[in-house]
Formats: structure tokens, sequence, C-alpha cells
């Protein structure tokens, strides 16, 4: 897989491995609340699936399309992942998208990289999801928070993002359907750094789906279910 550059954007859409806490775990949340969130996507995907093509060419019609399809594929990752969660977020193109967020503690030791046996049986059954949905472009984003400084955070925020990816495409997950793969360091906090619980939902690795150019032509001819 080609070699994936480091991304320091800040916002939203993933963290270093540790997503925030349990209450989440296997719950699916509408797109109302990450709707916000959900911008990030198209800035970091560049002129890929949610670029400017796509935004001139989505009709209403198209995209109530794409939003049913959205539904389904985040109710089957709902299903898959039990220590993670599910969301429902919107897309700079107005369309559906979905967030599933790993903690970083399920995944990866203390200030480590390698990905322990728990978090390979949970990534191996969210790897059904990306394969069963060969339509839907991938970011992942590895999160930490604020301790360390970036000299230590953005290094090792990518490694946990590269290494979510490598263990996905060991699983058959093709290499092509991950567009952005990054380490945010601490750059985009979801709560505050000055508390022992607040670094934990800030430490986390958040993966996104989103409309590939494959689903909106296959929505525009009436083919996407």
């Amino acid at each position: 897989m080609k070699k994936m550059k480091v991304l320091t954007l800040g916002l939203c859409f993933l963290t270093v491995f540790g997503c925030s806490t349990k209450q989440g775990t296997g719950a699916l949340i509408g797109a109302g609340g990450g709707a916000a969130l959900g911008a990030i996507i198209g800035k970091i995907a560049g002129n890929t699936a949610v670029g400017a093509a796509i935004g001139g060419a989505v009709g209403a019609g198209t995209g109530a399309i794409i939003g049913r399809h959205m539904d389904k594929v985040a109710k089957e990752a709902a299903a898959q992942v039990e220590n993670a969660k599910v969301e429902q977020v919107t897309d700079k193109n107005g369309l559906k998208a979905v967030k599933v967020t790993f903690d970083s503690g399920i995944l990866f030791a203390s200030s480590k990289s390698e990905l322990n046996q728990i978090s390979k049986n949970e990534l191996a059954k969210f790897s059904n999801v990306l394969k069963n949905n060969r339509d839907c472009s991938v970011d992942i984003l590895g999160h930490t928070d604020s301790t360390g400084g970036d000299a230590i955070n953005i290094p090792l925020s990518n490694d946990r993002a590269n290494s979510v990816v490598n263990y996905l495409q060991s699983c058959g997950v093709p290499s092509n359907q991950f567009k952005n793969v990054s380490g945010m360091g601490s750059s985009s906090p979801v709560a505050s750094n000055s508390t022992k619980a607040g670094r934990q939902q800030n430490r986390r690795v958040e993966v996104f789906l989103y409309a590939s150019q494959a689903m909106v032509d296959a929505a525009n001819a009436g083919n996407l279910n």
C-alpha cells in the first residue's frame, strides 16, 4: 500500500485510537449530532469521491438513495463492532456518511502502535463491513490527547492509523478502498484535555465510510440498493 502522509488538519473524524467512552459501544447514533463533524471528510478527501466532481453531480433524488444505502451500512457496522461507537454523519456535499470510533485503549497498549489480539478480533469483524460495502470510500484518522507534544503524538497517531489499515488489508479489504490515512496528533480534541476522562475520549481512531464515485454513479443509474 502506498505510504500515507501525515495530515495535521485538526477537527474531528478520527484520532489516536481512543474513542469516547464505552457508553456508545454497539450503539448507532443518528446523523443530527454528527453533521458538523462530517464536513471534514471533504477537506481530507480532496478530489476523490467526496470532492467537487461529486458535489456538482448529486441531486436530491440521488442523495436520498445514497442516504438509504448508508443507513444500511451504519446498521451493519453497529451490529458487527461491539467496542466502538457508530454514528451517522454528513459530508460536505450533504450526503450521509458513517463514522466508527475505536477507543485507543482497546486497540493499543499505552504509547504503542502494535495491535493487541482483542483489537485484531474486533477489526476482523469490522473488515466484513468494508468488504461488503466496497462502494464506500474509507478514511482513517488517528488521534491523541495533548500529553507529550506533537513530536511524539503525530508519529504515534500516524503509526496507529496505519496499523489499523494494514490489519484490515490483511483481512482482505482492498487497498484502493482507503483514501486517506492520517495521524492528527492532538489537533482535533472532542473533549477537554484537562481531565483524565477527557484525555481518554481524545485518544481514539476514527474510521469514516462515505460515498465513492462508483456509489454516486450507481445511485444516478438507479442501481444502488
